[in-house]
């Protein structure tokens, strides 16, 4: 093969970091705690830092923050701010340049209305679970369609996971990730790093 006739996934696809059609979102409501019971669960300064870190490095469109407590709103809104137009703008560019992909959601149903608006066309709804469920299909499929342009929204819970409405609602759920061990409680800051590597990853 000629120098510089490598075929890539990139060239295969016409796809580059930023031309990806691919959203996440982390929900805080409706999740459930360890009895399995329907709470909201609290947004964390980690989780907004370390995710939009992990969405900016893979090229992802959007970070969106699924909560409905106006409290929890604020909260966002302070973080981000303060690295958008406050004194964290001009100390870390790098960090503003990361939580420039945040937006915030009430609900699922705000969510999906604005993805779609966004992509034109609803998106494919993915979820993902630390256990098996129905309806699961592989990372390698699901890499395939986001090269090739497929616009792409997958859900993350907080908590104990999300509420089994939530995986009523959505397309297709990512494998969970497990390691050889009987321990498989990740944050879910590493669990979004894991899926994205799988999923726009250069391997």
């Amino acid at each position: 093969m000629a120098a510089g006739s490598e075929v890539t996934e990139e060239k295969v696809y016409g796809v580059e970091q930023g031309q990806f059609r691919l959203d996440l979102a982390l929900v805080h409501y409706p999740v459930t705690n360890k009895h399995g019971e329907t709470i909201g669960s609290a947004v964390t300064n980690l989780d907004l830092h370390d995710i939009a870190r992990a969405g900016r490095t893979f090229g992802i469109d959007t970070f969106y923050v699924v909560t409905p407590f106006a409290d929890q709103q604020e909260l966002v809104r302070d973080i981000v701010d303060h690295w958008q137009t406050g004194h964290g703008a001009t100390y870390n560019r790098k960090r503003k340049d990361a939580l420039s992909l945040v937006r915030l959601c009430a609900d699922l149903e705000e969510l999906y209305a604005l993805v779609g608006e966004k992509w034109g066309q609803r998106p494919k709804v993915l979820a993902t679970s630390a256990r098996h469920q129905e309806k699961s299909q592989g990372f390698a499929e699901v890499r395939g369609e986001i090269f090739a342009g497929q616009p792409a929204l997958i859900l993350f819970g907080t908590g104990w996971g999300m509420a089994p409405e939530v995986f009523a609602g959505v397309d297709a759920l990512l494998p969970p990730i497990a390691g050889f061990g009987e321990y498989n409680h990740l944050s879910v800051r590493s669990a979004v790093a894991i899926v994205l590597d799988r999923l726009l990853g250069r391997h």
